[in-house]
């Protein structure tokens, strides 16, 4: 089981690495790159599995960590599927805040303890 998360969560990593990278790459011409929606998903995704293995496995999950992180990760999708629809609304505001709620969900992983 330690290898299925151990792999779920390196998948989880990468879905946040593309939507990070994506954002910051499209600030010169802003735009949502083809990548970033599907990050988003990934990692969504992922994390949902994530805690689903971690609860199975009989560990015990901060449940208003992972609430706050699911609501940043949802808020995150729905930019990006926003975005990829309305491409020419994407302004650098607006990749730049896709870019810090990114920023702010892996920061929320790392540092709430």
């Amino acid at each position: 089981m330690d290898i299925l998360s151990g792999i779920i969560l390196v998948i989880h990593m990468i879905g946040w690495a593309i939507v990070l990278g994506g954002a910051l790459t499209s600030m010169r011409e802003p735009r949502i790159a083809k990548g970033v929606t599907h990050g988003a998903l990934t990692a969504l995704v992922a994390g949902i599995l994530l805690v689903g293995l971690v609860e199975m496995g009989g560990g015990e999950v901060n449940n208003i960590k992972i609430a706050v992180k699911l609501v940043v990760a949802l808020v995150i999708t729905a930019m990006a599927f926003w975005g990829d629809k309305n491409q020419e609304k994407v302004s650098r505001g607006f990749l730049g805040g896709l870019a810090g709620l990114t920023v702010l969900n892996i920061a929320v992983a790392v540092l709430w303890r």
